[in-house]
C-alpha cells in the first residue's frame, strides 16, 4: 500500500498525458508538421508584439498577488523586491506546472531572506493561490453563464448548472467576510479574509486570467473570431481541466481541450492553425518568461558569489535545484528538436558546407546528449561532482552538434548560455559519489519518461506523411532523410537511457542495516577520540549500524524505527567533505528503501549540512556545557552544593578513574548496584541515545568509580575525547541505600578532575524541549514542546531535569532534529520517541 501510495500521483500525471497525446493525435490526425510550421511563420510581427505586450501585462498584474498577499499580514517590502520574486515564482510555476509546490517553494525561499517567518510565508503562499483559483472560478462562471457552449464540448449540456456552481465558491468566499470570529474546518481554525479583500483577490485573479487568454486570442487565425466571449469560455475551460490533469504546465490535456472546443476534429484547415497559435501561445507566455526568470536568478547567483554573504543556505540550497531544472529543460529541447524536421533554407547552407555523414552523426549525437542531460539533471540535483563536469561537457558538445545539424542557433545559444551560468557554479557540487549509485525517485524517472514520450509523438506527428518501413532505417539523404534520421535518433536516445538504467541496476545492492562488527567498532575509534562532541562515543554501544563515507573518514550512527531512519548526532569525523557526502550518503540509502531520514540532536554549528539538502529543523530541547576553567563551588548559589559534595567527602567517599582495559573484572559487583538501581527506580533499559548496562559497551571506556571504604556505592562509564575538548558521561546509577546526594559529588568531582586533566567542557546531555516557546506567534511545535515541558511530568520529568543541570551554572546550546517536509512528522516523531524508549510502551513510562 505504501508502494502503491508513492506512485499513484506520478502514474496518474503520465496517464493523463498518454491520453491528451492519444486525444491530440485522433483530433488531429490530418495535420503535419508543415502546416503548423506554415501558420507560425505567417503570424504577424504585430501581433506577436502585441501577444508580448499582453503577456507583460499579465504578468504585471500577477505582482498583485504578493502585494495584497503581503498587506493582508501587516507586512510591507519594496515594490521591486516583491515584483522580482512573483515574476520569478509564476514564470517557473506557470512553466513546470504543481503552481502551489513551485511558486510556494521559491517564494519560500525569497521571502525567508527577506525577513519574513515561516508562519507568514504559509499565509502569503495561501492568499496567492486561493486568488488564483477565486479568479479563475469567478471568470469561468460568468463567462458560462454570458456565453453559450459550442455542442463539440461535453460540458455545453450543463453550462448553467457548471456556471452557478463555480460562480458560488467566490461568492461563498465573499459570504464568510462577513463572519467576524475564525471557521473551524476539520482541525484548524481559519479567519476568512473581509469582503473587500475578497474582492479584490477575484478582481486581480479575474483580469490575469482574462489578460492569459487575450494573449492566445491574439495569436487565434481569423476563421475563429466568434467574439471574445466565446473563445474565453472555451479558454478557462481549457485551463481548468489542464490544471487538475496534474501535468507539468497542462501540456497536451490544454491543446487537447482547445481543438476539442473549437471543434476541429478531422478539420484540417482548422486544426492546424490552432494548433500553431497554441504553440506561438506556449513559447510567448510561458517559455520567454521562463527565460527571463532564468536570467534573473543567474545574475543573483553572479552577485552572490561576487558576496557570497549573500547565499544563505536557502539559496545556495535551492540554486542545485534550480540548474538541474534548466538542464532538464535543455535535454528535453535537444530531444524534441531531433524529433522535428530542419528548416530547408539551413539545410541549404549545411549541404555546400558540410559532409553528409556529419550531419546524420550530430543528428544522433544531439539527441543522445538530450537524454544523458534529462539523467544527468538529477546528479545536478544531488550535488554530484561528475554530474557537473558532464553536464558542462555535454551542454559544450550539444551546442556544437545542434549547429552542425540544422543551424539551430536558437537551442546552441540556450545550451551555451546554461554551461556558461553553470560554469562558475562548481563550489555547489562537491559530492564525489558515482552517478550510478544516485537514487532516482518516482517522479524524476516519471519526468523522463513523459519527455521521452513527448518525443516519440513528435516524431509521430512531423513524419506522419511518412510510410514506414524496414528500409526506412538505412536512408541518408539532405533533404528526404529527415525521418530516418529521426527514427535513428530517438532509438539511440532510448538505447542510452536503458544502458544507464542497466549500469545502475547491476551496482552492488546495500545490505540490510545490521549491528556494527568489531572491525567496524575499531575503526570507529579513531575517528570518535578525534571528534570534539563527547557523545560520539555512544557509537560503541553497537545498538547501532555504522555507514562510514567510502574514505573511512567519517561516519553516522543510526536506528530504524518503522519507516524512520534515525541517525544519533551529527556525521562523525573531522574532514568536512566527508561529513557533507555522508548527508546525501544516508539520504540516498533512505530514499532506496523508501524511508524518512532523520538526523537526531543535532548542533547548531551543523545546521547547514541538512538545510541545503532540503530537510526541515525543529528545536527538540537544550544541551548543558560546563565550562571547566571557570567552574567552582565559591559563592552563596552553591552553598548546598558545596556542603553534600564536603560532607559525603568526610563519610569516606572517593572517586577513581578506572582505564578502560581494567574494567572488566569491576563488572559483577557495578552489575548489582545498576540491577538495584533499575528496581528502585522501576525504570528499564533506554536505549539509542542513552547506553544500556552492557559488558560488551562498558569494557571499550573508561569507569568512574565512588568507593566508600572498601564498597562501591556508584559508578559513570565516561566519555573522553583526545582532543580534550570535551569530557562526559553516560550510565550514571548508584546504590538506593547508598548516601544521599552520591549523583551531586559524582558530578562535581568528575569536573574538578577533568579540569585538572586538561579537559575545556564538561557535557551534562540534554534537556528535552527546554528552550521551547509557547508564544502565540511561535511554531506549533515550539508551543507543543513548552506545553509539556511544562505539564508532561507524568511520562518524564522534564522541568526537573533542567532544574537539576542548570545549578551547575552550565552554557545551554540548543538541539534539533533534521526531518523531511511533509505530513510523515507525526510519525517521524513517534518512532523517534519509540526508539529511544526502547519501545511504544516505553514512551508512556518514566
Amino acid at each position: 500500500m505504501v508502494v502503491l501510495r508513492r506512485l499513484a500521483g506520478p502514474l496518474l500525471s503520465v496517464g493523463m498525458l498518454c491520453l491528451a497525446l492519444w486525444a491530440l493525435h485522433l483530433l488531429a490526425k490530418e495535420v503535419n508538421y508543415h502546416q503548423v510550421r506554415t501558420y507560425v511563420q505567417s503570424i504577424s510581427r504585430a501581433r506577436l508584439l502585441l501577444a508580448a505586450l499582453l503577456t507583460a501585462m499579465g504578468y504585471a498584474v500577477m505582482t498583485l498577488y504578493d502585494r495584497f498577499a503581503l498587506a493582508s499580514i501587516g507586512r510591507k517590502l519594496p515594490w521591486r523586491q516583491v515584483t522580482l520574486i512573483s515574476f520569478i515564482s509564476y514564470a517557473f510555476s506557470n512553466a513546470i506546472g504543481m503552481s502551489l509546490l513551485v511558486s510556494g517553494s521559491i517564494r519560500y525561499s525569497f521571502y525567508i531572506q527577506s525577513g519574513l517567518s515561516t508562519k507568514e510565508v504559509a499565509k502569503v503562499v495561501l492568499f496567492c493561490t486561493s486568488s488564483f483559483w477565486l479568479g479563475l472560478l469567478a471568470l469561468t462562471g460568468v463567462t458560462l453563464l454570458c456565453v453559450p457552449l459550442p455542442p463539440s464540448l461535453p460540458l455545453a449540456a450543463f453550462r448553467v448548472p457548471a456556471a452557478l456552481l463555480l460562480t458560488l465558491v467566490p461568492l461563498a468566499w465573499l459570504a464568510g467576510g462577513l463572519i467576524k470570529h475564525p471557521i473551524r474546518v476539520w482541525r484548524w481554525r481559519v479567519s476568512m479574509p473581509s469582503v473587500a479583500t475578497g474582492v479584490r483577490q477575484i478582481l486581480v485573479g479575474a483580469f490575469d486570467w482574462g489578460l492569459a487568454a487575450a494573449v492566445l486570442y491574439v495569436l487565434m487565425p481569423n476563421e475563429l473570431n466568434n467574439g471574445f466571449g466565446h473563445f474565453l469560455a472555451i479558454f478557462v475551460i481549457a485551463q481548468i481541466i489542464g490544471l487538475i490533469s496534474h501535468v507539468p504546465g497542462g501540456l497536451g490535456v490544454f491543446e487537447a481541450v482547445m481543438l476539442a472546443g473549437f471543434g476541429a476534429t478531422g478539420n484540417e484547415a482548422l486544426a492546424a492553425p490552432i494548433i500553431g497559435a497554441l504553440a506561438a501561445f506556449r513559447v510567448i507566455y510561458y517559455l520567454l518568461p521562463l527565460c527571463m526568470a532564468t536570467v534573473l536568478v543567474l545574475q543573483r547567483e553572479a552577485r552572490g558569489l561576487r558576496q557570497k554573504s549573500l547565499l544563505t543556505p536557502w539559496f545556495t540550497g535551492l540554486l542545485p535545484s534550480f540548474f538541474a531544472g534548466l538542464t532538464l529543460v535543455s535535454g528535453a529541447v535537444l530531444l524534441f528538436s531531433g524529433a522535428t524536421r530542419a528548416l530547408p533554407k539551413r539545410m541549404d547552407i549545411l549541404r555546400d558546407v558540410l559532409p553528409l555523414s556529419v550531419l546524420e552523426v550530430s543528428h544522433l549525437l544531439a539527441s543522445v546528449i538530450g537524454m544523458m542531460l534529462l539523467i544527468l539533471a538529477r546528479g545536478l540535483q544531488r550535488r554530484l561532482d561528475a554530474a557537473y563536469w558532464l553536464t558542462l561537457v555535454l551542454l559544450v558538445a550539444g551546442a556544437v552538434f545542434s549547429l552542425l545539424k540544422g543551424i539551430d542557433y536558437e537551442e546552441a545559444t540556450l545550451l551555451t548560455l546554461l554551461a556558461m551560468a553553470l560554469a562558475p557554479a562548481h563550489w555547489l557540487f562537491y559530492r564525489r559519489a558515482s552517478l550510478f549509485s544516485t537514487t532516482f525517485s518516482v517522479g524524476w524517472i516519471v519526468s523522463i519518461v513523459a519527455v521521452f514520450g513527448c518525443a516519440t509523438w513528435l516524431v509521430l506527428f512531423s513524419y506522419k506523411h511518412v510510410a514506414y518501413s524496414s528500409d526506412l532505417w538505412w536512408e541518408f539523404s539532405f533533404y528526404q532523410g529527415g525521418a530516418p534520421r529521426a527514427l535513428r535518433a530517438l532509438v539511440a536516445a532510448a538505447a542510452a537511457g536503458l544502458l544507464f538504467a542497466l549500469a545502475s541496476l547491476i551496482r552492488p545492492r546495500r545490505l540490510a542495516p545490521e549491528p556494527p562488527t568489531e572491525a567496524e567498532l575499531v575503526q570507529a575509534m579513531p575517528l570518535i577520540k578525534q571528534f570534539p562532541s563527547a557523545q560520539a562515543h555512544l557509537a560503541l554501544m553497537g545498538d547501532k549500524t555504522l555507514l562510514f563515507d567510502p574514505g573511512g573518514k567519517a561516519f553516522v550512527m543510526y536506528d530504524i524505527e518503522g519507516r524512520s531512519w534515525v541517525t544519533m548526532g551529527d556525521p562523525v569525523g573531522n574532514d568536512d567533505a566527508a561529513r557533507r557526502e555522508l548527508v546525501w550518503m544516508f539520504l540516498d540509502q533512505c530514499e532506496r528503501a523508501g524511508g524518512w531520514a532523520v538526523f537526531y540532536q543535532v548542533s547548531p554549528e551543523d545546521l547547514d549540512l541538512y538545510l541545503e539538502v532540503g530537510m526541515s529543523l525543529l528545536k527538540i530541547g537544550e544541551e548543558a556545557r560546563v565550562r571547566l576553567a571557570t567552574f567552582n563551588l565559591d559563592g552563596k548559589s552553591k552553598k548546598t552544593l558545596r556542603g553534600t559534595v564536603n560532607k559525603l567527602a568526610r563519610d569516606g567517599l572517593r572517586l577513581e578513574i578506572v582505564p578502560a582495559e581494567s574494567v572488566a573484572p569491576l563488572l559483577p559487583r557495578l552489575k548489582v548496584i545498576s540491577d538495584a538501581w533499575m528496581l528502585d527506580k522501576r525504570v528499564r533499559e533506554k536505549r539509542f541515545s542513552l547506553g544500556a548496562f552492557d559488558p560488551r559497551y562498558l569494557v571499550r571506556t573508561p569507569m568512574a568509580v565512588v568507593w566508600q571504604n572498601d564498597q562501591i556505592v556508584g559508578f559513570a562509564n565516561l566519555f573522553l575525547n583526545e582532543t580534550k575538548q570535551e569530557a562526559s558521561l553516560d550510565l550514571m546509577r548508584f546504590l538506593p541505600e547508598g548516601p544521599a546526594g552520591i549523583m551531586d559529588y559524582l558530578f562535581v568531582e568528575l569536573m574538578q578532575w577533568a579540569r585538572q586533566e586538561g579537559y575545556t567542557w564538561f557535557n551534562l546531555g540534554m534537556a528535552p524541549l527546554a528552550g521551547l516557546q509557547n508564544r502565540r506567534q511561535a511554531p506549533l511545535w515550539n508551543r507543543f514542546g513548552a506545553l509539556v515541558f511544562g505539564r508532561g511530568e507524568r511520562f518524564y520529568n522534564f522541568r526537573g531535569l533542567h532544574r537539576y543541570k542548570d545549578k551547575f551554572d552550565p552554557e545551554w546550546e540548543a538541539r534539533y532534529m533534521a526531518v523531511p517536509g511533509g505530513i510523515a512528522l507525526p510519525m517521524i516523531l513517534a518512532n523517534v520517541a519509540s526508539l529511544i524508549s526502547g519501545g511504544l510502551s516505553g514512551v508512556v513510562r518514566r
